[in-house]
Parts: structure tokens; sequence; C-alpha cells
């Protein structure tokens, strides 16, 4: 938008003197637009018809009148149809009649009908817009109406409607003639008639009309009669909630009207479906002939006298049909609307709302009518119902999707099959949709789709309240509440047509609108009755299932005929009916109190079963039901109740017979013989086992509970059947279980025997035949031996028996071995009893030594076989007379019985240990080589010797002692802590022996602990050894050994240690490995070896400390480092602290050690100041808390109170931002100031010339001084024009200040020149005297704009304000540039709030200029005036300013030199004219090539293609871009890690320099060591060309280039860079004072050497550090600019800039440091360096010299 242009001006001069129109509209165009939204067929009827309804008509006729054809001529014939037929197919309409005989016209309904959008303002009434009854444009130009005694007419006049009204003769009637817009229109016929009758039939559903009658010319071709009976109230359940959601509607009252529709039409309507005329037929013909039968096309075209019957047929039934089309027919359909009233309860807002979009306020009543068919009205509607009449009635009685009424249909379905008239709906214009749009008329619409969800819901009630009238009417219903499968046949045809008719499907084209009525309908009643096996009961207790489930029939099921339907899949779908679930047969079965019958409970098990295997049911649930089942079983007499949650077994016939007595707690046969095993087992039937099966026999026939046919005892017929089923069982079964079978029978007298029923043990086989006496058992047929043996039924005669009747009374006896002879002869059968008592019984003598028996007998396994080596072990020996076969059976036999063939290892251990004791060594080396020998065959290598206590192995260590194996081992390392050795000839047999080669490592480190090294030989051996078991250390012995003091430390000047040498042990995590260089002194370092140093790396030990070590030991132990290390060591090393800070606070812990211990260096300040030592002031260090000492952040207050406080070092900022994190707090806060000033009155005040011109002062350098920094170090908001605002300056007599510190007494009253007063919470006065000191008012100022000053802050202040601006430009600041820069943000942020608001105004004229568009059409030359000449075009369209282009001039200016501005402040003032410098004057900076870099081109000679580069960087104009460069020109400094360098010489030309060549000298340079750890490298030339070496290069220049490296240091930590991007080198020739390569630093000592050494020599080293840190800045600006020019410029002035204060800030303190130190006298190491200048200057011959620091360095940048 054009500046200065008043629109507001502008737009009051259009109103008084602009041309004043009227808007028009284009009425045709607005009717069009209007009419095309209707787009359903016969809307003009609809809005006709509606209209008649709505004046309380009760008959409405429409006459068709209709044109002769011009084409085809009238039928001569008398036939009415076929004249009919003429008229139909040929005539045009001539107009339409629409008469209605309701209520007249009135004069607002005149006045409405000419007036568009004017809708009918009753709100009982369903127009609303006033523009329906414009539909009859849509088929007729010039409608006539005529009502009463008055009549108009509509006529076009153009684009313009008009109309005339006048007097017409008296009349009840109201007629609509409407003539036809198309001559050419056809009468309606075929299906286009067929529609106009449906379409008619339709409108009888809801409006009162008694009757509609359809005429063409004089023929009635439908006449439409309906009846209405009496209306009867339906009841409303008391627990429904009549009020919907919102509470805007309540259902009052709901009523049923019984309705009768009659349609009585012409036979001409039938022509139109059934048959059509003789035109369509033949078309129909051709179609198919062509798509199916194409070969029959020649027959169809070509007249034949060949005609089908089938199409003779069709022929003769179209003539009949023609003959009758004048006849008439009818039907009747009957149905029902339930008619809701409905009150409405608006708020005033939604009332206002409604009142402003429909013009009419919501009705206070209304209604919402469900019109549907039910099962009996449709069977009578149906009977003998032509097509004719299904076709016309299809649209009033819905099949599948009802819609929604407002007076006619919508095309909104219901969802169900009902139809649902809302009258008070809002539609949308068209009258075709609901209005959800609009947030107040979609509140009203909603609550009454609520509503008629409600009067749903009540409809759905009524017609279940009549089902269950109809089922209550069947014979015993009410008491037994079941329903007999006939009576469900005959309710359910009913039950289906209504679930169909609640189907609830979606609703189309919105389905909210379903959504809305079914929360209604579910929500607004608690109880929903469902038809059920049990008649209709609420819907909380009826189940589904398709399962029989009659063995249970008081659960309620869902018929499975209805699952299909939607009704019930959306109940099953929302969880609301639930399939049958365990739980409902559960309780059920728990609270009935009828048992189930047999016939029940056999099919509750298949239920059970068939779910099972299904997977649908589990255990638990199973179990649930058995246990609330209890069942009658009527088979057995008496009868018995089977109560199945005791039942836990089944039976197997094949294990036991069906007819055998069986426990309770098995379910009798006949109930499980139709289940499968898994059946069985998924009902949690186990098999019932033999073995219980057999207890329970036992048990009852002990309680005496079976019948005496049941007694096994004394029934031998059972006993023999229950021995079979056993003897069945018996293979199968487990030894476990024939040892349980064989206990529980062993004492029951269950064998038949000749002599009675006997116990098992007391029979014998029929084969035992040595005593007649004998009770042998009776014959038992399908018993098994094997199952008897086990009982006890012997084979042989028991051992004692033969004892004491083959022995007893007779002189023979037996020997051992005649005994052991016979039992070989007869084992197989001798029980297993007198087996046992053989082993325990002492039967055999032991071999004396003369071979004979001795008197005493021994158990058998007390004895070892005859041997002569188990003879030389003293072993009891079994006496046998004979040689002693080992393989023979009676060898066998006594080994089966325990003969021994070996001593167990234990017994020959023993053997090994006594003699060992006993020093007899033949039998203890006999009795050991015993052991090896037989390891193997007697299984030695298998037994626990490991774990033996007893010691019985040989040792290295001395002659007689044994260990155990446990605490000897094979490997000869152990022995370093002390472990035992096994004796070396023993070690192959170490793992028969059970020794290890290794203890565990648990006991390793025990020992270690227990006893660590104290010399270095044992720690290497110690500490080497568990290096060879590092493998199996695991980190749960790394915790313990890290921490366990283990590793010696040598106290004594004697560094191997001796035994009894002094010594400490650490823990391996608080020592180090190596020498540890510089840091021996602070750290406990260790070498114990390579091997050793393994082991201690793995327990935690490191080569040096890390950060974190070093904080923690200075923690723990400060006085100890500081005397080890001195002040100057221990500040640094709290430097490189504090450079880590950001690391070490990550660690809490240390932090609050760090705050808590008196670790941190302070200095206090004796009797004066540091700088008055000959006044006897001092300096002392002391170790301090954080919370005891102060950071110095005001140097004022310093030196008033630097006696009292403890002082923080101030030669590093980053540590005193470490001592600032730790808790140290500012001096300043510790400190109260009151000020007296005289002269602030307005009549003591004098003369504020001063003030105002000091004033304007600091406004004005305030910007300047303000440029550089952050928003983080400044006062919030506190800028220059707040300065402007609430900083003003007076001129006061005098200023005294009275300082005092907290929590002390000392006082200090000062008179200052200066000083800061605050005036109120915004304004602030800084108070001066007339002769004011500049310092003090810049220290007052630095306070009100800065949160931290600091000194150097202060100084660069004073400096901007004592300066004139002339003088800073000289110093290098851009004043114009930074002045121009904060005026022009100034500018562009109020021209951006203009450019807003007009960018607003301009976006609110192109909409209202888009809305006028819309609806007036535009002339073609509407940007003319009356003369045709074009109008000025809007403000808006901006030419460049001067201001730009201004602007632009001065952004493209190149800034001044660079040099010259710094020269007074550096102290570098040696100006020389260009003629009058030397060639070593004009020296350049040797800059590598820089390669590519982050977001920058790479800076090439030459392009890809070769040619050189045309394309220079951009030139950094703003701010932003001045910070972005300099900071990339600090972070991509880096160290330069290589030991040599080398590069060739190149020159190239600056182009923007046209006068100026950059040159890079070639170099060659060696590292040759360290300076103050700074690389120093070495010119090649200088090597070579003379005797110098590294070595003697570094020692003669050692202080010198100590000097150098602590200036460079203090440069470094200016820019804040690691001093290791620093490097020194140094030629003897040339003028490269320093340069760049690939951004590591490179700075010439030869120049150092000459310049400033001498200076340092005598204190100044200011000088130096200044001259060397602009240097730097000019080396750090090579890493983003390779030339010389412009962008270069301005990156190393924006440098320098920025770090004016550290500069300053390091040079001041340098020079107190240096004032504090007399000057020495040169050291010898000075003096060689000056000594040794001349030779290294010696070059060619005439060799200028090199240039003088300040000459040079000026030089450089006049280049």
């Amino acid at each position: 938008m054009v500046a200065g242009v008043d629109h507001n001006a502008l737009r009051a001069q259009a109103v008084e003197v602009g041309e004043d129109r009227a808007v028009t509209v284009n009425k045709r165009s607005l009717i069009d637009k209007q009419l095309s939204r209707y787009s359903r067929p016969w809307s003009t009827l609809r809005e006709l018809i509606q209209n008649a309804a709505d004046a309380a008509a009760s008959r409405v006729v429409i006459k068709i009148e209709t044109n002769p054809s011009t084409r085809v001529p009238t039928p001569q014939s008398d036939d009415p149809s076929a004249r009919l037929k003429h008229v139909l197919h040929n005539h045009t309409i001539s107009q339409w009649v629409v008469e209605n005989n309701g209520n007249v016209f009135g004069s607002d309904d005149w006045a409405r009908l000419q007036e568009i959008s004017s809708g009918n303002p009753d709100e009982d009434k369903i127009g609303a817009f006033g523009v329906g009854f414009y539909s009859v444009f849509s088929i007729s130009e010039r409608p006539y109406i005529s009502s009463g005694s008055e009549a108009l007419e509509f006529y076009w006049k153009e684009n313009d409607l008009r109309t005339k009204r006048f007097r017409s003769p008296q009349t009840t009637e109201t007629v609509f003639q409407l003539p036809a817009r198309d001559s050419g229109s056809t009468v309606p016929h075929g299906q286009e008639l067929s529609s106009l009758c449906e379409f008619l039939t339709g409108s009888m559903t809801f409006v009162k009309l008694q009757s509609i009658e359809l005429f063409i010319d004089n023929w009635r071709m439908l006449r439409l009669t309906k009846s209405i009976a009496d209306a009867v109230n339906l009841s409303i359940p008391a627990d429904f909630n009549k009020s919907t959601s919102d509470k805007l509607m309540r259902v009052s009252q709901v009523t049923q009207e019984a309705v009768q529709l009659e349609a009585e039409w012409m036979k001409a309507l039938e022509s139109t479906s059934s048959l059509r005329s003789g035109r369509d037929i033949n078309a129909t013909l051709e179609t198919t002939t062509k798509s199916v039968f194409s070969f029959f096309k020649r027959k169809l075209d070509t007249p034949s006298q060949n005609t089908t019957k089938r199409e003779q047929d069709d022929t003769s039934g179209a003539s009949a049909v023609l003959q009758d089309m004048t006849g008439t027919s009818r039907h009747k359909t009957f149905f029902h609307i339930n008619k809701a009233s409905i009150a409405t309860n608006v708020n005033r807002d939604l009332g206002a709302e409604f009142l402003r979009l429909r013009k009419k306020s919501p009705p206070k009543a209304t209604t919402v009518s469900f019109l549907a068919q039910s099962y009996d009205e449709q069977a009578a509607s149906s009977l003998n119902e032509p097509a004719v009449a299904k076709r016309l009635f299809k649209s009033v009685i819905p099949e599948n999707k009802g819609h929604i009424y407002i007076g006619f249909t919508t095309s909104q379905t219901t969802g169900l099959a009902a139809h649902l008239e809302i009258p008070a709906l809002v539609p949308t214009v068209e009258r075709e949709q609901l209005d959800l749009n609009s947030k107040h008329i979609k509140e009203w619409n909603v609550e009454l789709l609520r509503a008629a969800g409600i009067v749903s819901r009540i409809s759905w009630s009524s017609a279940t309240v009549d089902l269950q009238g109809q089922l209550s009417k069947y014979p015993g219903m009410t008491e037994r509440k079941v329903l007999a499968p006939k009576e469900l046949q005959d309710v359910l045809p009913a039950v289906k047509w209504l679930y169909a008719s609640f189907d609830w499907s979606s609703t189309t084209p919105l389905s909210d609108v379903g959504s809305y009525m079914q929360n209604a309908f579910w929500n607004c009643g608690k109880d929903f009755n469902l038809i059920s096996s049990r008649g209709f009961v609420p819907l909380d207790n009826v189940r589904v299932s398709s399962d029989d489930l009659s063995f249970i029939e008081e659960l309620p099921i869902v018929p499975e005929p209805l699952l299909q339907f939607g009704l019930i899949k959306r109940l099953r779908a929302g969880d609301v009916l639930s399939d049958v679930q365990i739980e409902d047969i559960v309780t059920i079965l728990e609270k009935s109190k009828k048992t189930r019958t047999p016939v029940q409970l056999q099919q509750l098990l298949t239920y059970l079963a068939t779910r099972a295997r299904a997977n649908t049911i589990n255990q638990r649930e199973i179990r649930s039901v058995l246990d609330a089942t209890v069942a009658s079983d009527e088979g057995v007499a008496p009868t018995q109740v089977i109560a199945l949650n005791e039942v836990k077994e089944h039976i197997n016939p094949d294990k036991i017979p069906p007819d055998m007595p069986v426990p309770p707690s098995t379910i009798p046969f006949k109930y499980t013989k139709s289940l499968s095993k898994f059946d069985t087992n998924a009902l949690g039937f186990r098999e019932l086992d033999p073995l219980k099966w057999l207890q329970w026999l036992v048990d009852a026939n002990a309680k005496g509970q079976l019948t005496p046919e049941q007694n096994v005892e004394s029934n031998p017929t059972f006993a023999t059947n229950v021995l079979k089923a056993l003897s069945k069982n018996w293979p199968g079964m487990s030894q476990d279980s024939k040892t349980r079978m064989t206990a529980m029978l062993e004492s029951q007298r269950i064998i038949p025997t000749k002599q009675g029923m006997k116990k098992p043990s007391e029979t014998y086989f029929s084969s035992v035949k040595l005593f007649s006496d004998l009770p042998v058992i009776l014959p038992l047929s399908n018993v098994k031996e094997g199952l008897l043996t086990t009982l006890g039924v012997r084979k042989t005669i028991e051992i004692g028996v033969v004892f004491d009747r083959l022995m007893s009374g007779s002189s023979q006896q037996w020997s051992h071995v005649d005994l052991i002879k016979y039992l070989t002869s007869v084992w197989d059968d001798v029980p297993t009893q007198d087996r046992e008592r053989l082993k325990i019984t002492p039967v055999c003598p032991a071999e004396l030594p003369d071979g004979k028996p001795s008197e005493h007998r021994y158990r058998i396994s007390e004895l070892h076989e005859p041997n002569d080596s188990l003879r030389r072990l003293g072993l009891p020996i079994l006496q046998w007379p004979s040689d002693y076969n080992v393989q023979s059976k009676e060898a066998k036999l006594l080994g089966t019985l325990g003969l021994r063939d070996a001593p167990p290892y234990n017994e020959l251990i023993n053997i090994i240990a006594t003699a060992g004791q006993s020093a007899n060594t033949s039998l203890q080396e006999f009795a050991l080589k015993y052991l090896i020998e037989n390891s193997q065959s007697k299984g030695y290598n298998n037994t626990p010797i490991a774990s033996v206590k007893i010691p019985f192995l040989p040792i290295q260590s001395a002659e007689g002692k044994f260990s155990i194996p446990a605490n000897c081992f094979t490997n000869e390392r152990v022995t370093v802590l002390g472990f035992e050795l096994l004796r070396p000839d023993l070690h192959k047999y170490a793992v028969l022996l059970g020794v290890q080669a290794d203890p565990p490592i648990d006991r390793c480190i025990q020992r270690l602990m227990k006893k660590p090294p104290r010399t270095k030989r044992q720690a290497r051996d110690m500490f080497g050894y568990m290096t060879s078991r590092i493998g199996v250390i695991t980190n749960q012995h790394v915790e313990v050994l890290g921490g366990a003091n283990i590793v010696p430390i040598i106290t004594s000047k004697d560094s191997v240690g001796h035994e009894g040498s002094p010594v400490r042990h650490i823990p391996p995590r608080l020592c180090f490995l190596g020498d540890g260089g510089d840091l021996a002194g602070m750290c406990d370092f260790v070498d114990f070896g390579k091997e050793a140093e393994m082991f201690l790396l793995r327990c935690g030990s490191r080569h040096e400390p890390s950060i974190s070590d070093l904080a923690l030991l200075f923690t723990q132990q400060p006085a100890r480092m500081l005397n080890k290390l001195g002040i100057d060591k221990y500040l640094e090393v709290l430097i490189k602290l504090a450079h880590e800070w950001s690391s070490l606070k990550k660690d809490r812990a240390l932090v609050e050690k760090m705050q808590q211990a008196p670790f941190l260096l302070a200095t206090r300040m004796e009797n004066g100041h540091e700088e008055e030592d000959e006044k006897g002031g001092s300096k002392t260090w002391h170790l301090a808390k954080a919370s005891d000492i102060v950071i110095v952040d005001e140097i004022g207050n310093y030196n008033l109170f630097k006696t009292d406080v403890l002082a923080a070092p101030q030669q590093d900022e980053t540590l005193e931002e470490m001592y600032a994190q730790l808790g140290v707090p500012g001096l300043s806060s510790l400190v109260e100031e009151r000020q007296q000033i005289s002269g602030l009155g307005p009549d003591n005040r004098p003369n504020q010339k001063t003030a105002l011109h000091l004033q304007s002062i600091i406004r004005e350098r305030a910007r300047l001084f303000l440029y550089d920094y952050s928003k983080e170090t400044l006062h919030p908001n506190r800028d220059t024009k707040w300065l402007e605002n609430n900083l003003s300056v007076q001129t006061v007599r005098s200023i005294v200040i009275k300082t005092s510190m907290r929590g002390t007494n000392i006082r200090h009253i000062q008179e200052k020149t200066a000083t800061l007063r605050q005036e109120s919470n915004r304004n602030w006065v800084i108070c001066i005297t007339e002769k004011y000191n500049m310092a003090q008012v810049s220290r007052a100022l630095a306070r009100l704009l800065l949160i931290r000053p600091k000194p150097r802050d202060w100084m660069v202040l004073t400096e901007f304000l004592r300066s004139e601006l002339s003088g800073l430009q000289e110093a290098g600041i851009n004043v114009d540039r930074i002045l121009r820069q904060k005026e022009k943000e100034a500018k562009v942020a109020e021209e951006r709030h203009r450019h807003q608001l007009e960018e607003e105004q301009r976006l609110r004229d192109q909409q209202d200029a888009l809305e006028r568009e819309k609806n007036i059409h535009r002339a073609p030359d509407a940007n003319k005036d009356m003369d045709g000449h074009t109008q000025d075009s809007m403000p808006g369209n901006f030419p460049g300013s001067s201001d730009s282009k201004e602007h632009e001039t001065e952004e493209a200016r190149e800034p001044p030199s660079l040099f010259g501005g710094f020269k007074k402040m550096f102290g570098l003032d040696a100006r020389k004219p260009p003629s009058t410098m030397s060639d070593g004057e004009r020296f350049v900076h040797d800059d590598d090539a820089i390669h590519q870099r982050e977001h920058e081109p790479p800076y090439t000679d030459s392009e890809p293609n070769g040619q050189p580069s045309t394309t220079e960087p951009p030139v950094p104009t703003t701010p932003q871009q001045l910070q972005d460069l300099t900071q990339k020109a600090l972070q991509r400094t880096r160290p330069h890690t290589s030991s040599t360098l080398q590069s060739t010489p190149s020159v190239h030309k600056v182009e923007e320099m046209h006068t100026t060549c950059d040159a890079k000298p070639g170099l060659n340079v060696t590292y040759t060591g360290t300076a103050s750890s700074l690389r120093v490298f070495l010119d090649n030339e200088v090597l070579q060309s003379s005797s110098t070496t590294p070595t003697s290069f570094m020692t003669a220049h050692r202080t010198g280039l100590s000097h150098f490296a602590h200036v460079l240091q203090d440069c470094a930590s200016i820019y804040n860079l690691p001093s290791s991007s620093f490097q020194i080198f140094y030629d003897t020739s040339g003028g490269t004072m320093a340069f760049n390569q690939n951004q590591s630093l490179f700075f010439n000592y030869r120049f150092f050497a000459q310049e400033h050494l001498p200076m340092l020599e005598a204190g100044d080293k200011d000088l130096a550090v200044r001259h060397w840190a602009t240097t730097t800045a000019h080396e750090l600006a090579h890493n983003v600019e390779r030339d010389h020019n412009t962008r270069f410029q301005n990156v190393f002035q924006a440098l320098i800039e920025r770090h004016i204060p550290n500069i300053a800030e390091v040079a001041r303190r340098v020079s107190v440091a240096a004032a504090a130190v007399p000057p020495q006298r040169p050291s010898s190491s000075v003096g060689a360096t000056r000594q040794t200048a001349p030779a290294m200057r010696q070059g060619p011959p005439k060799a200028a010299p090199p240039p003088s620091g300040s000459a040079a360095f000026k030089g450089a940048f006049k280049r």
C-alpha cells in the first residue's frame, strides 16, 4: 500500500459525493438456482399438496388438461380405451390444475405469496423458507391462483418477476392453474404415469387429507381414500424416561390409529406395468434379438406369416388389456399410526437463534408419528393383492427401510421398517435431508430424533404386549412357563415380523440420524422383553444358544430362527444379549429344587463333552456345573441320588467288570458308556484305579457295607472274580502298584485252598509236594501265576522251615558250603523275604591265618573274596576250603548276597591314612597303588574322593605330611598364595585323586585379601598368578577386589621394598598404573609388570586418573595435594576442573562433596593492597569451603573488604563460574550500601548542564555498548529504548556512600562522584557531582544494564563513554553501521506493523469485492469512469523509495580500514606511510587452502572444470550473519596432530582488492618438543644448515619459549579456545609472523623473541598480549575466508569487537601480576636467546632484518 494514503478520509469523501445505486437481483436466475435444488420428481405437486394440508383441506383434485396432437389424428372409433390410449401417447399437456377445499387465502397469504423467502410464520406449519411455492415455475411460466374472492397471476418482464392481483367470483375452492412451460410436454403414461400414481399414494401417509383424485382430461385415473378409526391410548411403561437427554422434549401421550387406505385406479394403469404399447413391445423384441438371438433378426425385421404361438399370446394379451383400459380396480391396505404428543421446553437463547434462522419461534408442542404394519395388518393387506396395488402401496408400507417425513417423505431413512413423521424437524432448503450443520438447528433436530427414538420404543413395547396377550391364551402357560414347540411355531411368524420391523439398520444419507434415535430407543426404558423358550421375559434374563439345553429348561433361550434378525445381532454385538455362559447353567442348577432325570443327566454330560471337544469350556467351568448337579438314578431299586459334586471317577470295563460294586465317587457305567476317553477326561472323570477299587472293596468289607454275596473273604466265587479282575490288570501295573496291591491283600483271606480261605503267604502252589499237609490253592482259571506269586503264594518252603524240619533232631548238619550249594539250586524260587533274611544272618566263618575257619560267624556282606591282594591289605576273607572260582554259580550267589570283591573307597583311604600316620610306608604305598590301579575295575574313579576330609595325599613341601584333596593342587604358582602342592609323581593321577590344578577363585581372593603382598616382587607374583585366573573372575569378584586394600604402596625410598619396609595398601580402584609423569605426586602410581597390570586393570585400576578422580582426590586430601603441588600447580588443577565442569556436575554425589570439602583456593590480603608490598602488604593463600569464599564481582567493594574476606582466584573466568556453581556467593550480594546525597531538592539542586550532556552521551553510547551482548547477560527488557524512558542523570552537590558487610560490624564511608539511585519501580537516576569520575558512572550504569557485570565490562563501558565517536570509529568500531542497524530494526518493526494493518484491510476489501461479484454481474468496463478513462488502481503498488536505495548504497560500501581502529586501544600506534616501509614490513600471513566446510562451498583455487572460480562468498552484512561466521571461525579451530608440516609457496590476486595479492610462502617444519604443553616446530633449514639439534634448541630457549607459550595460552583463554590448537614454530628468515594450517594456528617465536621478550623481562606483558591476541583474531578469520577481502575484514573486525572486554581484562590481569613481581635480570637462557638470535637470522646476503612487531603487524593489514 502506498505510504501516506489516508483511507478513512477517502471513505468519508466517497460517502459525501459518491454515486448512490441500489443493489438489484436477477429474479429469474435466483428462482432457477433455487429450483435446481429440487431433485425429486413431482416436487411441485408435493409443495401444492403440503399447502393444501396446511390449509386443513380434506380433498385434493389434480387435473392434467391436454392439447390434441397435431401429427396423429384422433381415432374415429367409439372405443373409450382406444381414445384413452391415443390421449396418453399422443396428446401434450396444456396445463396442470390443482384444487383443494381448504381454507381460502387471507391477506397475509396473498402478501407472502408475492415475497420470495418469506416463509409461513405459523410455528405449527411446515413451510419455513418461503420458496417452496416457487417450484411451480419449473413447469409453468405464468402460474395463476384463485382462492376465495381474489385471484393472482405471475408473469415475467425480462428477468423481473411481476404479479397481477384482481377480484374474482367468490368460491370455496383454492385453484392453481399452471399452463405448461413447454408446449411439447407429453402426457404422463407408462412408467411416468405409474410413478405419478405411486407418488400420490405415498402422499396419503401422514397428511390429513381424506382423498386425492387424479384426472387426465375427463378420465379419473386414480382415486385414493383414507379412513381412520378412533384413536386409542397406548400405555407407557412406568419405568420409561419420557424426556430426551437434553430435556428439550418430553413425550406426554401416545395414541394409536388404525388406518385403511383404499385405492381405485383405471385399468390403463395396469397396462403401464404388465403390458406396454406396441411400440415398446417391438423395441424390446428388437433389443433382445440383437443381444441374444441374433440369428432371428432377419425374421423379425421381415414380415412373416409364421408367427410363433408366444407372440400370438402376447398380442392377444395386449389386446385384452387395451379393450379394458377404462375399467377400474380397487384394493385396500391396512396399517396403524402411533402418534405421540411432544411438549417442548426451549431456553431463551435457543429460541432466539431459532427465530433468527427460521423466522418463527419453535413450537411449544409438536408430534411424532410412527407408521408401521403389524403382522395381522400385513396378512389382511396381502390377501388377493394385485400387482398394481402392491406397487402403489410400496411407498406407504415400508418393507425394509422407512423414511422420515416432514409433511412429505425425505431421502433420510429411519433404519426401521417404519415411517416416522416429525413435522417440526428443520430440513435443508430442498427438504430432502435434515439440517445437522447449523449449531442451534442441529440441537433442535437431534432432540426431535431422540424423541422419535422414545416413540419407537413405546411402539415396540405395545407390540410385545399384544404378543404376550396371545401367549397367555395357551392352556397352562401360566403354571408351566415353558412354551411347547407347537406353541412357539404358532407365534413365531408374528415375532419375526416384529423383529424385522425393528431391525435398526444403518441410516442414509446421514448415519448419525440412526445413532441418535437408537441411543434414545435403548436408553429410555430399563426393561426390554424378548421372546424366548419361556415366553416374553426381560432381556437381562434371556440367553442365546445353538446347543440342546433341554436338560435345563428353566433358562430362557432365544429361539434359533430369530438369531438371523438384525435386532438380535445388534443386541449380541453390543454384549447386551449374551450367549449362554456356564455361570448361567450353574446358577439355574444351584437355585433349582428339582433333580435331573437320567435322560437329562445323560444330555448334560453329552453337552459338556461336546463343548470340551470344541475347546469352548475349561475344567474349572465343567467342575462348577457338575458340582451344582443332582440327579436321580431311577434304574436301581431303591432310587439312588447321584450328587455329581462327589463323583470323580468312571469305570473302564476293560479293567473292572461293569457289574461289580463301585465306590460312591464313581459314576455308574450306563451314564458314561457313550462317552469317549477324551470326553471323560474333559469332564474331569478319571479312570477308576483298580487299586482304589480294591481298597474300597477291602474297607467296605471290613465295615460291613457290602452284602454277603460281595464279601471277598467268605465268598470263594466273588473272591475268584476279584482275583480275575486283578489278574487282567496285572501286566500293565507298575512295580509300585503291584507292591501296594500286595500290601492290601497280604493280610486278607482271599485265596481259596483245600483247607479254606487263607492268606496268600500261608498257601503254596500245587507243585510244592515236599510235605503233604501244606495248604495248596484250588484251581483258579484266568488268574495269572505272577499275581499269586507276588501276593505271596510260595513255590518253595520257607528257609526257616527247612532249617527246622531238615536239621533239627538230626545228627547230620550242613556246613556253610552245603547251604550255599543248596540255595544255588533253588535260588529262583526263593522268596524275597528269605533272600533278605540270608543277607542279614551270620552264616559264614572268616579265614584264619592258618586257613581254618573261625568260630565266629559273619554276615556274607562283611567278608571279602579269597584274594592275595585283599589279604595283604589286612581285610577279613571268606573261609573257603577249596579253590575259589569267581566264575562259579556259588561265587555269583555269594556276590548277590553281598560278598565283597574289593574294599569300599573310604575303607581303602582309611588304610592309606592310617598307614601314613603310623609310618607304615610299604602298606601306605601299596594301598595307594591299589587305589590307582583298580580305579577303573573297582569303580573308584566314580567315588567322591575329592570330598574326603581325611588327609591321605602326600604333598611336596615336607616329608611325612599329608593333605586332603581340596587343600592341595598341581599348579606350582599357587604357592605364592600359600597353598600346598601335590607330590609331583602323583600329578598325572590328580583327577582320580580329586585334586584340582588351582584353588577356587574365591579362596584365592580370600588369601590375597587376608595377606596382601608387601614387596614389589610379591605383588608381581601374586597379581601375575591372579592374571592367569582372570577368566573366572566375575563382576562380583571385581566389586570386592576393587575396594580391597591389596595394592602395596612402598613408602620408603627403596622403591622395590623388602620385608619390613614401610608399606601401606590401597584398593586397586584408587591406584594408577605406570610412572605417572606429572601426576606422580598427586596420585598413587604402581608398576608391577605387564602381567600383573592386567589383573589390576580388571579390578578397576587405570593408567591415569579421570577428571572425576582428580576432583574426588582433591576433595578428600586437599592439604596433601597442596603440599605436593604448590600453589601454582594446584591452581592449574582447579582451572582444569573448571573447564570440565560440564561433565563433573552430572555426578551429584561428587558435587555435594565438592561443596562441603575445604579444597578451594582463596586469597586474603593482609595489611593493604597486593600492589603495596613495600608497605608490608601481602596476599596469603588458604584452602576453604565454598561457603567461606566470595567471588570478586566488584573491585571497589573488594578493595574495601579484602582483608576481611577470602576471595576466589581471579585468573580465569571459567574457574569463577565453577566457584559460583559450587555455591560461592558474589561479594556484591553480601555488601549493603546506604547513600547520603545532598543537592537532590529543587531548591538546592546545582546546574544540570553537565547531567544533560552526560545523559545524551549515555543514550548514544549505550547502543554501541550493548551491541555485542547477548540477551542472557542483560536485564530483561532493559534496552536503549528503556534507558530513554526510565533513566535520567542528575547533578548533585555531594555523594557519600556508607558500605557494610552483612554479618559483620565492618563499616566504610566513601565520597563518590557518581552513584545509581532508584526513585520508583521503573525510574532510575544516576547522580553525579560536577567533577565526576567516568569509571564510577560506568560502574553504576553497568549494574543497571547487566545481570552480572564484571570489571572488564566497566572498563569497556568507560572507554565507550569517554571516547569521541570518531575515536571509536578509528578504534575499529563501526559506529555508523551499529547505530544505523538499531534505527533500521526499529523502523522495520514499525513498518512491519503498518504493513500488517494494511494487509488486513486489503483482505477485507477483497472479500467484500468477491461477495459483490457473486450477486451482481459486472460490466466489462467496470474499471473505467464515465468518460472512458481508466481509473487509478487502489493503493498497494509500491515503487522503490529513495530510502531503500540509500540503504542499498550504504550496505554495499566497503568497511573502513581495520587495523587503524585498534592502534590506540592496544598501544600499537606506529604509523608509517606505505612508501617508508621496508620489505620486511610488507610480510604476509601464510594461509593454507581451507578444505570444504559444513554449510559453505569449498574454498578452492578453481572450479572442477579447471577455470578460475568467479563466485565470491557472500559478504556478511547483518549482525546475525557476522555472529554465525565468528562462531564458525572459533568452532573450526583444532590441534595439529602430525609431527611434520610441508607446503609449497603460491601467490594469487585478490579480485576485490584490485591492487592486492595474497602470498603463501613454502614451509617445511618438524616437531621438536613442548613448551608449557604447547607443541614447538623447527624449520628444517635450521637443523640442516647448523649444528642446532632439537634438544639444544629447546634447552637454549626454554625460558623464552615458556614466556611465549604463556602469552599464547592467555590468547586462547580470550577466545575460549583449547590451547592445544596453538602451535609455536621458528624459522630464521621471512615475514611470516603466523599462519593457519587446516584450522590449526602457528605463531613465530622469532618475532616474539625480537619484539616482546625484552618487554616481558622488563615486566611489561600487556602489549605482548594485545599484539598476539589481535594476531590470533586474524588467523581465526582465515577459518572461514582464505583471502584478505571484505568478507575477511568483516569477520576479523567482528572477532575483535566481540572479544574487546576479554582482551582488556586479560591485559589488565597480566599487568597487575607483573607489577606484583619486581623486574628480574635476564637469565642465562634469555641471554642465550639474544646471543643466538643473530646467528639464527643469517640468511641470504643483504637480507633485511625482521620488522618490529607493531610495524610488521601494521604492514600486514596495509597489504
